[in-house]
């Protein structure tokens, strides 16, 4: 699956000691540019996606996948991101022009066209 949205959280990196060894995670939280904006939290496992590139607003386009596990009676389920395209680092730079205000403080340009 595929989702894009700008980075507007950085949680916490995790680490532990498991039966397979050490393993370490870093969840991250991207709201999408939908007409109805959704947050939406995935994590990285390991060290397949170097995640010390990512600055919060920075447009982000994730291929993941949805996985679901049972304990104790109760499900879980986890987006875990195996890839991870980097955009602008700015989030007005998908704007328009004309909604972008001005540059260096220049005035305003008052032409009709």
């Amino acid at each position: 699956m595929e989702i894009a949205g700008t980075l507007i959280h950085m949680l916490p990196l995790q680490s532990g000691q498991g039966k397979n060894g050490t393993w370490k995670k870093q969840e991250f939280v991207i709201e999408t540019a939908d007409t109805y904006p959704k947050k939406v939290c995935l994590a990285a496992w390991g060290d397949k996606i170097d995640t010390s590139k990512f600055v919060i607003g920075q447009q982000l386009k994730v291929n993941f996948d949805v996985e679901s596990r049972e304990y104790n009676g109760r499900w879980y389920t986890d987006l875990k991101a195996y890839a991870v395209q980097l955009g602008s680092s700015s989030a007005t730079s998908d704007m328009p022009p004309s909604h972008q205000g001005p540059i260096d403080n220049e005035p305003p340009d008052d032409l009709p066209f």
